[in-house]
């Protein structure tokens, strides 16, 4: 057999062998590490072209930009196409398929068997391993997008025991607006005149009997001991932001986020630090939940300066990871809330000085720089030096499937390519917190 034929054989045989089997892994033995996963709610593409428009420029680079790993995210539930935010944050926590009612439950009611096999979400599970854990979000407690993480109730609108059940969890970090979810009625509290709670629980004082060293304000936060191990800002009486259309902000005076609360990087970098003291394995999931209800309010420029905000944290996440590369960071979204898009033409067609017309020519609705009929955004300068005028078109005010990306660096990141299931959030997290690659 000459050379030729055997170079034929060869390949022949190569060609033989499934593909399935050429990519396999094994099920153990990987390197275990950390997890920072960042959800900035509501945003696709679209969000953050815009947001890079508008704050650094078309040819610069977000945060979000630079992280190296790349992949379509694919978002339906069991019974929707379009994920809603509970539905989508219990399949991030458990790595199942539930529908669009769930809250930490699947379709049964029943705490869902998570992808590890096992009745607990991977917070859950990391803390019965040993590994600290961190859940912050600039909206209030009863948000889903990490509260599914740790509360599982029947319905979404159960805000007294998510609230229970979170500040029970025995999760190291916390971090969210929502005080009013935290006292009873008839106590006041640093932000609300009195709680919600008709249930007679002070959950703020549970905490420090779990020794919990409470903080209210970003000044507060900046200040706390280096030594601190459990740690709970509350930081609104809801939300850390004023979820309200740009004409509704005009009329009471109102700012996009509150000025006493810390931003989401103020917030991760604080939990990055206590987490990740002495060395410490540890477990991150971090929301803007901003981008999805000034979205969903179709207001523009609260959306994009929470994605801003999100792409700082992000960067916060990223100098972790120079110093600390056995750390995973991922960042999804799970929809896409009022199906934003943007629009740029010449400065004759859409001029710096001229309102904008209340909607396009098929109805749908025009926002600038202070919402419907202002005048256009002004783009960040290019390598020119030339800065262009857009403006962002409104799909709707409810979510939709959108064009969601799942981007990562760090640790195992590699995986984050292709079409990517959302219940493979969870096994990309799994992978680098215990070693093992899940089916």
């Amino acid at each position: 057999m000459n050379l030729t034929s055997k170079f034929v054989i060869i390949i022949l045989i190569c060609c033989l062998i499934p593909a399935q089997e050429i990519k396999s892994q094994p099920s153990s033995g990987f390197q275990k590490g950390n997890v920072i996963f960042i959800h900035p709610d509501g945003t696709s593409l679209a969000a953050w072209n815009a947001t890079r428009m508008l704050y650094v420029g078309p040819d610069n680079k977000l945060n979000w930009d630079n992280l190296p790993n790349i992949g379509v995210y694919l978002g339906h539930l069991t019974n929707s196409l379009t994920a809603t935010s509970n539905g989508g944050g219990t399949i991030h926590a458990y790595g199942v398929k539930v529908g669009v009612g769930a809250y930490g439950m699947d379709d049964n009611h029943q705490i869902p068997t998570a992808r590890s096999g096992k009745k607990m979400s991977i917070i859950q599970e990391a803390m019965e391993s040993g590994i600290k854990t961190g859940l912050v979000n600039s909206g209030s407690i009863i948000e889903p997008g990490t509260g599914a993480f740790v509360a599982s109730v029947n319905a979404r609108k159960e805000n007294q025991e998510i609230a229970r059940q979170t500040i029970l969890s025995g999760v190291d970090v916390i971090m969210y607006g929502g005080e009013e979810w935290l006292l009873p009625k008839g106590v006041k509290g640093f932000y609300c005149s009195e709680g919600k709670r008709t249930d007679g629980l002070n959950l703020i004082d549970e905490a420090k009997k779990l020794g919990y060293k409470i903080v209210y304000t970003r000044e507060q936060l900046k200040n706390i001991s280096p030594d601190v191990n459990k740690l709970l800002g509350i930081f609104a009486e809801g939300h850390t932001f004023n979820d309200k259309t740009e004409e509704e902000q005009a009329k009471l005076n109102l700012v996009n986020f509150k000025p006493e609360a810390p931003t989401l990087a103020e917030m991760t970098d604080a939990a990055i630090k206590i987490l990740s003291r002495n060395n410490q394995q540890f477990i991150l999931v971090i929301e803007e939940e901003g981008t999805d209800n000034f979205g969903n309010k179709n207001n523009a420029k609260g959306m994009l300066e929470a994605l801003k905000r999100a792409d700082d944290a992000l960067g916060v996440a990223m100098n972790f990871i120079n110093s600390n590369p056995n750390t995973l960071l991922i960042t999804c979204s799970d929809s896409e809330a009022g199906g934003m898009e943007a629009i740029s033409y010449t400065e004759d067609y859409f001029p710096f000085d001229k309102p904008l017309p209340k909607s396009a020519s098929n109805g749908a609705p025009y926002d600038g720089i202070n919402g419907s009929e202002s005048f256009p955004f002004r783009s960040a300068p290019d390598k020119f030096g030339r800065t262009f005028p857009f403006v962002i078109n409104w799909s709707t005010t409810d979510d939709v499937c959108g064009s969601v990306l799942v981007r990562a660096a760090g640790l195992n990141s590699e995986y984050v390519k292709g079409s990517i299931d959302n219940t493979d959030i969870y096994k990309f997290m799994y992978l680098t917190l215990f070693g093992r690659l899940l089916k």
